[in-house]
């Protein structure tokens, strides 16, 4: 199986190819492919050096998945001469997500909807996809009637020259700023651009995609998304009304069973989500579940998880495998 990796040199993509070598991916072939300035270099992958190409010279490869992390316009550009030679392509960016044709998987909550018919796989955004991971198993039991969503999002969500404006401020350096102000020592309630009502395009992101992979728009959701001084992983405090009527303890033994999730939730002993020890883990962590008293069906849920692994990389190759699994490749 010949494995392209689009985007080979970003962060995100770094990880995908250290997760491809320790789930042990069945690749006989890997294809990185990244900017022009990096074509020719090499890579060590599995004790092997593999070279840099030309994202022309990968699709006449022909490989069987394309896993993109290269951004949107990469992305729109260049998936569907993949997918007419018959390539799969995974894509971590925005450009799919909203397109009614394509499918915008978490491989725990709707992998089920991928057929021998999808070449253009779409991933959902970081923010949104460790949700979906808490949430989808709650809404087939209690029906969720609104949502009320704070992301605190790593600036590792950014790039790159993120990281490096936060760590070259922590020591002075005078970095290349990225964000409009300082990131260290502050907190920026402004992820991405400010579009039409205010929202931001993160915050609509986290509306939009929501409702797309639980299937129902008539989900009520609403979002602020912030932007913290750490390098990785995203927090999540979200209150949530259901239609039904639920017990606490439905909710613990739910989210114990649900895949690709960790309870992590004893006030007494001070154990709940944090991004220091959801870094590097692939699994989606969730605490400080408690009642809403404020209104009818209502619950508090604390959510963290890496946004480079689940949020991006490991739900990417998460999706590859589903299609080996269900004999799609």
């Amino acid at each position: 199986m010949k494995v392209a990796v689009i985007g080979s040199t970003g962060v995100v993509g770094n990880v995908m190819l250290s997760l491809l070598e320790s789930r042990n991916f069945p690749l006989s072939n890997l294809i990185p492919v990244a900017s022009e300035r990096s074509i020719g270099k090499k890579i060590l992958f599995k004790e092997k050096h593999y070279n840099i190409v030309s994202i022309e010279d990968a699709i006449k490869m022909k490989p069987d998945i394309a896993l993109f992390s290269a951004g949107g316009s990469t992305s729109l550009e260049w998936a569907p001469k993949f997918a007419e030679v018959g390539t799969r392509v995974i894509d971590n960016s925005s450009a799919w997500r909203m397109d009614s044709s394509k499918k915008l998987v978490v491989s725990e909550v709707n992998s089920e909807v991928l057929t021998k018919d999808d070449y253009i796989i779409a991933n959902p955004n970081c923010s949104t996809m460790q949700l979906m991971v808490v949430l989808a198993p709650l809404h087939k039991v209690f029906k969720i009637k609104r949502l009320v969503i704070s992301t605190y999002q790593s600036v590792s969500g950014t790039g790159k020259n993120a990281i490096d404006q936060l760590n070259g401020e922590r020591i002075d350096s005078d970095p290349e700023m990225i964000y409009p102000y300082s990131i260290d020592q502050n907190l920026l309630p402004h992820c991405d651009v400010f579009e039409e009502g205010g929202y931001t395009k993160e915050e609509n992101k986290l509306i939009n995609e929501t409702r797309k992979i639980l299937s129902d728009d008539s989900i009520q959701i609403t979002s602020t998304a912030v932007r913290v001084p750490i390098e990785v992983c995203h927090g999540e405090s979200v209150n949530i009304e259901f239609e039904n009527q639920f017990k606490l303890d439905q909710v613990f033994e739910i989210l114990k069973k649900s895949p690709g999730l960790v309870v992590e939730d004893d006030p007494a002993n001070n154990i709940y989500p944090m991004p220091i020890n959801s870094a590097n883990k692939d699994e989606v962590f969730v605490g400080r579940i408690r009642r809403d008293f404020s209104i009818e069906s209502g619950l508090n849920i604390w959510v963290v998880a890496d946004n480079l692994r689940k949020g991006a990389a490991t739900n990417t190759i998460q999706i590859a495998e589903k299609l080996i699994e269900m004999k799609i490749i």
